[in-house]
């Protein structure tokens, strides 16, 4: 992605010479995630002089809806818009130009940070997802200890025997049982 025709030329010189297939070519964000989708890309190259709150805005979208490492070569380098940028899903920022030499160890970097981020991203999701079930776990039992005088230990028992019998998750079965309160 490159407003500017000229340096998207070069940056897209600069990609088939370190060996990479360009797939597309996008003047600005707005068109970035569709085009992304239809084409398949696995990397993203971007091109800006001074990467704007909008073309940012349009990197977050595309990070949420079709996530792909991005790497982004710009002018500027403020410090605030470089933690904007990798607020937004760019994996790499790379300042003052591209050289063929460097594009293809950019690229790598960008690659295997992405997959760092998006595997920290899936372990994340799983600890919120046991943790959500664990309180589940923790209401269904205060409920049939309720319901049923049970100490805790025995409430537990009942939930994952009524869980082996159903065929079901703990976490299910839990659920279950806080939703008919």
């Amino acid at each position: 992605m490159d407003s500017d025709g000229d340096r998207a030329a070069a940056v897209e010189a600069g990609l088939v010479a370190a060996g990479c297939v360009v797939v597309g070519v996008v003047s600005g964000t707005t068109e970035l995630t569709r085009a992304v989708r239809d084409s398949g890309a696995e990397v993203i190259v971007c091109g800006l002089d001074d990467p704007s709150r909008d073309e940012l805005e349009g990197m977050r979208a595309l990070h949420r809806d079709e996530p792909r490492p991005v790497v982004l070569f710009a002018e500027k380098a403020a410090p605030e818009q470089i933690e904007a940028a990798l607020e937004a899903g760019v994996a790499a920022y790379v300042v003052e130009g591209m050289a063929p030499a460097r594009v293809r160890p950019v690229i790598e970097v960008a690659i295997r940070r992405f997959r760092a981020h998006q595997a920290l991203r899936e372990e994340l999701a799983v600890a919120r997802q046991d943790l959500e079930e664990r309180r589940l776990v923790d209401r269904a039992k205060a409920v049939l200890m309720q319901k049923h005088k049970l100490t805790e230990p025995e409430a537990y028992r009942r939930l994952r025997r009524m869980a082996m019998d159903r065929g079901q998750k703990l976490g299910s079965v839990a659920a279950s049982i806080v939703s008919k309160i």
